[in-house]
């Protein structure tokens, strides 16, 4: 075997590894919240880049070997930006053999003539192309529309808005929007943005970038991310944890009132002592007696020191 046919069998090799790794996080998604029922046209909403050419390939995978029948239809949204290729979508899409439409509505002039020179576009931009696609999704009767956001693009919003709008808000894995007519999915939700891009390189998916944005090099967006990278670099795992604490939140260990009635909050004197065990599985909470109707096991009452007591 050749050098060149050495590696292109480990590249083959490596592609195949990334696409059962991303197939099994996006079939796990698909099960945890249910995206996917026998029956669904999902709409798959594809804007040329690396995570929504994903999502499509990966879907397309699955939907071999579900044991549900479901149809997908891929749906482009031509914003008329200055210079889109209008050509590599439609010709990448032949070659599936699939249903797809490539809509077109000029949302590039109403952003740049409503937003001044320098700001961010993104959510003008991203509102106007969500309206477009809820109205043409019930169109063609598609029960599921399918964007391509993944875990990292989770975490960021989560943090976007921490940041800068005072709100512990990312975004869900599975949506209703605000006039109960669409249900919009992330089937990426539980996969990374490096495994995504190096499938994409791999698979070498005919990448169009968003220049509507332009240069804006200080997006908050982008400091966030820079962010995030940096503490996966330097703490292996934290990007995991911050993931998964998403997944187990606590309303009664929070300070919003929205969420969790603290008003109504009241002392049962006649309840059985068995203290406040919300952090007993803390290693640092070992002593607590749980089992034994007792704040404190007595049994390892040598733990504790009593410094000062003091009566007035």
């Amino acid at each position: 075997m050749s050098e060149l046919q050495q590696q292109e069998k480990q590249l083959a090799e490596r592609q195949s590894k990334l696409q059962k790794k991303l197939r099994h996080e996006v079939g796990r998604a698909i099960g945890d919240y249910q995206m996917i029922e026998h029956g669904d046209v999902v709409m798959c909403c594809l804007s040329g880049g690396k995570d929504s050419y994903a999502m499509l390939d990966i879907l397309l995978n699955l939907q071999k070997r579900a044991p549900i029948k479901f149809d997908i239809v891929a749906v482009n949204l031509d914003q008329k930006q200055p210079g889109f290729p209008e050509d590599i979508l439609p010709a990448y899409l032949d070659t599936l053999d699939i249903a797809y439409h490539i809509l077109e509505k000029d949302t590039y002039s109403i952003v740049k003539d409503k937003i001044p020179e320098g700001k961010t576009t993104c959510s003008l931009c991203s509102r106007l192309r969500r309206g477009t696609l809820y109205g043409f999704a019930q169109k063609i009767g598609a029960t599921k529309i399918a964007l391509g956001h993944h875990r990292d693009d989770i975490i960021e919003t989560l943090f976007l808005n921490m940041f800068f709008g005072g709100k512990m808000k990312a975004m869900p894995p599975k949506l209703l929007s605000d006039d109960g007519a669409n249900m919009v999915i992330r089937p990426l939700a539980y996969c990374k943005e490096k495994d995504i891009a190096e499938y994409a390189e791999l698979k070498q998916f005919p990448i169009i970038p968003c220049n509507l944005c332009g240069s804006q090099e200080n997006l908050k967006r982008g400091a966030v991310k820079d962010m995030l990278n940096q503490w996966d670099r330097d703490y292996p795992g934290r990007i995991e944890t911050i993931f998964t604490a998403m997944q187990n939140t606590s309303p009664s260990q929070g300070v919003d009132r929205n969420v969790f009635d603290f008003l109504s909050l009241q002392r049962d004197a006649d309840a059985p002592l068995s203290g406040d065990v919300a952090e007993s599985d803390l290693p640092a909470f070992d002593f607590l007696d749980t089992t034994n109707n007792g704040h404190i096991n007595l049994d390892e009452a040598a733990k504790i020191d009593i410094v000062t007591t003091y009566k007035p």
